[in-house]
């Protein structure tokens, strides 16, 4: 019957034959799968998980497999057709492979033909089974079993596996951290074709975490790692806990990995130890950036980050930018910023930041030079929700069409961010908010106000062959308190360019004052729409619409001015992210100079 067991043997010939020579120029081989019906599933199952099926499958440009590489994909195929035959099944399958007639596992992988030009794989799947009788037991309350655990249903191994690891969870989330499969009674009914599963569980007692140990740190202080894990010592054993200390510290940056593996043996009073597995980071790292835009330049940047400044995984990232060299987003800006984070400072989910910041802005509108001194804490409530707030001073001089100013303001920040997007860069499903109201107190040179900003996203996806993605983003922002002859230059809204309105020049869109010249507006809007359709692996092209909103007033209410742009663009995929290429024309609005612009960047546009 079946040679299982093939895969390891055949990848130890494959690398001794490469090792070798073995001789042989590649040659293109064809495959035919025999036995099965070609429409059918199991067809399609059986051909979609075979390596000799990717090997002769492949594109008229890729290299031809050589035949060293065919004998070892036939011969771990063996072990790979019958495990899905079984999980759809088929538990009396008989199984050939066959290289120009050559029965494959009788070929050593270290002296394979010179040529290969036909594989067949003969199947004879045989009678399929049904589930009969179906029993797990115990079974933890609120467990869902697998549908396919039932009579009637297709036997399939990957789902009795299935079954089994989920009635293992079920227990384990109610604090029975032993819990195993403790018998099993599989019998096979050949005349009926059935197959009755009896399964019994062994629970375990109910454990309580116990003291968490720490290994493989050297420089991060072990306490301040137990402060961060946040494993609750003495409470119920829960596998989610055990997952959210293992992620505050790999969070921190702290470690290259991190491991919370659990005591093979019950500790006392029905406690279970884990220890901490660890492998510190590099403290130190300097890193350099750069950057062209059409529009905005060259950027030249740098950072050097300390990753464990006081021994408790504390970070400290100091960093300077260069940007707008040589571009047409008005001057050249530099920032130098200094940022500390003490992660696990008030519990093990709330990490405290200091910063400093020291900003020069050249922009179309205004220019400004600031420093900002802020310190805060942040709140991370789950994987997908992070809550921040601070409290900061703020002194700059800023210049626009108004004039100079000066001015020192007490800044209160706070924020909300709502991140259930599949991916970052390049999302697919899901939703993001992004929400900041910032109170502040004019100590000179201005009036106290409130600034808030609110980004929201959507995304949904469409198809499979050809999958087309709907992303929407809607912006608000508005200024209230001061007028807007005396509100700050730089917290005042602009729309155009690739953040706001593509199509329309950066920041083109202000309010119009009657000398002619324009300022940021304390009200703004955005909206935009994008449909992406995905060609290839690799290749996307997106159609889009943006449309922007800027006035006077301090929250929208119309009586200011809109302008839109749209365009289209082309996506390439890689391994950080889609490289972005957009083209978009402006659609109405005041009058601009420029028929065009072109938008370079890496990951979707929003």
């Amino acid at each position: 019957m079946a040679h299982q067991g093939q895969t390891q043997g055949a990848a130890i010939y494959l690398v001794l034959g490469l090792l070798l020579g073995g001789g042989a120029a590649a040659q293109a081989a064809e495959l035919a799968l025999t036995g099965v019906a070609e429409d059918s599933e199991l067809y399609a199952t059986l051909r979609g998980g075979s390596l000799l099926a990717e090997q002769t499958d492949q594109d008229e440009d890729a290299e031809p497999a050589t035949p060293q590489e065919l004998v070892a994909a036939a011969q771990a195929d063996y072990g790979r057709l019958l495990a899905l035959l079984y999980d759809n099944g088929y538990f009396g399958p008989t199984l050939k492979i066959t290289l120009d007639g050559i029965d494959a596992s009788a070929i050593p992988p270290v002296q394979p033909p010179r040529r290969i030009d036909r594989a067949v794989i003969t199947v004879d799947p045989g009678p399929k089974f049904r589930f009969g009788l179906t029993r797990i037991a115990p079974v933890a309350p609120e467990t869902e079993l697998p549908d396919g655990f039932a009579t009637g249903e297709t036997a399939s191994l990957g789902v009795l596996k299935e079954t089994v690891s989920t009635g293992i969870s079920g227990w384990r989330a109610v604090g029975h951290a032993k819990a195993e499969l403790a018998e099993q009674d599989l019998t096979a009914k050949h005349r009926e074709r059935l197959i009755d599963a009896d399964l019994r569980l062994a629970p375990g007692p109910k454990l309580r975490f116990g003291a968490l140990t720490v290994t493989g740190n050297e420089d991060v202080r072990t306490q301040r790692l137990l402060e961060i894990a946040g494993l609750p010592e003495g409470e119920v054993f829960s596998p989610e806990e055990l997952d959210l200390a293992t992620e505050r510290l790999r969070r921190t940056g702290a470690f290259d990995a991190v491991a919370l593996i659990e005591a093979d043996r019950i500790g006392p009073n029905n406690t279970l130890p884990i220890t901490a597995q660890i492998t510190e980071a590099p403290k130190r790292r300097l890193g350099f950036g750069a950057e062209l835009s059409s529009l905005e330049g060259l950027t030249l940047s740098t950072f050097w980050l300390h990753r464990n400044l006081l021994g408790g995984a504390e970070r400290l990232r100091l960093s300077a930018e260069i940007e707008g060299i040589g571009g047409n987003s008005g001057g050249e800006d530099y920032t130098l910023s200094a940022r500390f984070e003490r992660p696990a400072t008030f519990n093990e989910d709330t990490n405290f930041y200091a910063l400093a910041t020291l900003e020069q802005l050249d922009e179309v509108n205004y220019f400004s030079r600031q420093l900002d001194l802020e310190a805060g804490i942040e709140r991370i409530a789950n994987e997908n929700r992070t809550y921040s707030a601070g409290l900061g001073l703020r002194v700059a001089e800023t210049e626009d069409a108004f004039g100079t100013n000066n001015y020192t303001l007490l800044t209160l920040p706070l924020g909300a961010e709502f991140d259930y997007r599949d991916k970052e860069l390049d999302a697919t499903e899901g939703y993001y908010i992004d929400a900041s109201i910032m109170p502040f107190v004019a100590v000179s040179g201005s009036a106290s106000g409130l600034r808030t900003y609110f980004d929201a996203r959507y995304y949904r996806t469409f198809g499979t062959e050809r999958p087309v993605t709907l992303a929407f983003r809607g912006q608000l922002g508005s200024v209230a308190g001061p007028d807007l002859s005396e509100a700050p230059a730089d917290y005042l809204f602009y729309s155009g360019g690739g953040g706001s309105v593509r199509g329309q020049p950066y920041q083109s869109l202000g309010v119009d004052l009657a000398s002619g010249d324009t300022v940021g507006g304390r009200s703004f809007a955005g909206v935009s729409a994008e449909a992406r359709v995905k060609l290839t692996e690799k290749i996307g092209v997106v159609g889009f619409a943006d449309a922007g909103y800027i006035g006077s007033e301090e929250f929208y209410d119309g009586s200011g001015t809109w302008h839109s742009g749209a365009g289209l663009g082309l996506r390439y995929a890689t391994g950080i992210g889609p490289i972005r290429l957009d083209v978009a024309v402006p659609t109405s609005g005041p009058e601009v100079d420029e028929d065009f612009q072109v938008y370079i960047g890496i990951g979707q546009a929003f």
